[in-house]
């Protein structure tokens, strides 16, 4: 063999990339081997997003070569890049809402084939990944996980020599991640390099072979995931020390304060999820987490705690006593309940608007920052000021647009946000999706710092170490349906797994998945010890 053929698949050469007043890429150098798993690891800002854009010709590199195969290559456009070989996973989706899913995933490709036969290959890579989605689908009606599937299998279809993943794994049980690992090792194994992104550092230990850690732009570090720590990984991220989540396990619990009964809503339209006599309380003190994989619901019990949803809801949501089914949104607000949305760019926040007119949007009122219909503009932008300080918003001030933010930034600033409000209950759905390690460790000792004030937190989440290292009790949502509550210490990941696959009743006699869901594998994998 010659030495183009051992030649690293990828090799960056000293890529630098500027943008006015930043440096996003600063001389990076790494390679990436055939056949390899290699982990691309780094905060939020770090200058990861910049850099798989140059890779796949998204963006042009201002300085540096890159090397595909060992030869020199001009990557001028992502279909120059798919010509190469890459496959790319976007963390941010660029889908077409109005369309169906094999619609978007025919524009994603370059010469798609007939209908039928991208249908048959579309339900194969299904089947091969145990994810579950319906090709006829529209987009707008899709959770933002779902969204994110359809990226996946996009990409799996072209049978790239390189894929680029970034956080594949958020929508997928603990069985299915390992059964995403096996094919990603068994694709690596016939030569497939792969360059994967993840927060979740047990992830990076379970699957790669290799990490290039970037900081500030620059690389900062390469190890062996296998010989480091999800600790030590993210102290190289952050250039420090990690702060441990304080400890829960002596706080005092009191009486129930939110309490949800026998809660039934419709589906949002046309093929929304409908929420089936969903019943859990949460007491004061208490963190309360709902797993599921993503489309089982979680969107429509959020509008409908929220109070987005009102039409075709039974049943009661109580607040100290106080029913809140029957009230708006702004009045279950005054009375003391806050939430977040899974979606922080245009649902939780405004990404043209400034950050102190984001804060108004949700603060006005327990805030003070409008009365009379008259918005108090230095106020709101105390208010935002104030956000910024307590929950370490890199933004130039409270002027900035929320769109400026990177998405830790922009999640840390809706997150403090809510909290600052001192609600009563906070309802949060994916608080710590897509950002860094010291973001995600930030935004969850606020919420056990709100918890330990006698608030109750309610986490809707598909990260399932998430709400294992979080919360005292979970229960676990599918087709619409909650299943009984569990004390997690002590629980079992397998039984929480087939319950988001869909098995109910995991020990009952007779207990059968339901019809096209298929049934997942054990999977013996536990927790790894919270940062």
């Amino acid at each position: 063999m010659g030495a183009a053929a051992r030649a690293p698949r990828l090799e960056l050469k000293a890529i630098s990339k500027r943008f006015p007043g930043v440096v996003a890429n600063d001389h990076v150098s790494f390679a990436v081997p055939a056949g390899a798993i290699h982990a691309l690891l780094g905060e939020n800002g770090a200058g990861k997003s910049t850099l798989v854009k140059i890779i796949y010709g998204v963006q042009g590199a201002d300085e540096g070569e890159i090397a595909f195969d060992g030869e020199r290559v001009q990557i001028s456009s992502p279909r120059e890049a798919r010509a190469l070989g890459i496959g790319m996973v976007f963390q941010h989706f660029s889908l077409f809402e109005a369309m169906t899913v094999l619609e978007n995933i025919a524009l994603g490709m370059d010469e798609p084939p007939p209908r039928r036969e991208l249908e048959a290959r579309v339900r194969q890579v299904l089947d091969t990944y145990g994810l579950s989605l319906d090709p006829y689908r529209h987009v707008h009606t899709l959770s933002v996980g779902e969204r994110q599937r359809i990226e996946i299998v996009r990409a799996l279809l072209q049978q790239p020599k390189l894929l680029i993943m970034d956080e594949p794994t958020s929508v997928l049980t603990p069985q299915e991640v390992e059964q995403l690992f096996e094919t990603l090792r068994r694709l690596a194994s016939e030569g497939c390099s792969i360059l994967y992104i993840s927060h979740k550092l047990h992830e990076i230990k379970a699957l790669c072979q290799s990490a290039t850690i970037l900081r500030g732009g620059k690389v900062v570090a390469t190890c062996d995931p296998r010989e480091e720590s999800a600790r030590s990984m993210a102290e190289l991220m952050i250039g420090g020390s990690l702060k441990a989540l304080s400890d829960k396990s002596g706080a005092a619990k009191g009486e129930a304060r939110f309490v949800v009964a026998s809660l039934s809503a419709p589906g949002e339209p046309p093929f929304g999820t409908s929420l089936k006599d969903v019943s859990f309380e949460v007491r004061s003190g208490e963190i309360f987490g709902i797993a599921g994989v993503a489309g089982n619901g979680q969107n429509e019990l959020m509008a409908v705690l929220s109070g987005e949803t009102g039409k075709g809801v039974t049943g009661s949501i109580h607040l100290d006593g106080a029913e809140l089914s029957r009230l708006s949104v702004g009045a279950r607000r005054r009375a003391g309940l806050a939430s977040s949305p899974e979606e922080r760019n245009g649902h939780a926040a405004v990404p043209a608007m400034s950050l102190a007119d984001n804060a108004i949007l949700s603060a006005r009122s327990r805030m003070g920052l409008a009365s009379g219909g008259v918005i108090k503009a230095k106020a709101a932008r105390d208010y935002a000021a104030k956000v910024i300080e307590a929950f370490s918003v890199k933004a130039t001030g409270p002027g900035a647009a929320a769109g400026s933010l990177s998405g830790g930034n922009l999640q840390k600033f809706v997150m403090g946000r809510e909290i600052m409000q001192n609600p009563a209950v906070l309802v949060v759905s994916q608080p710590t999706w897509g950002v860094d390690a010291g973001a995600a460790s930030f935004i969850r000792q606020a919420m056990i710092d709100l918890a330990a004030k006698g608030a109750c937190v309610v986490v809707v989440s598909q990260d399932l170490d998430e709400l294992l290292e979080l919360c005292d009790r979970l229960a676990v949502i599918n087709e619409g349906r909650l299943s009984e509550p569990m004390a997690v210490k002590g629980i079992s990941i397998e039984r929480v797994g087939l319950l988001m696959g869909g098995i109910h009743g995991v020990g009952q006699a007779g207990a059968k998945p339901e019809a096209g869901v298929r049934r997942p594998t054990a999977d013996a994998r536990q927790p790894e010890p919270a940062l």
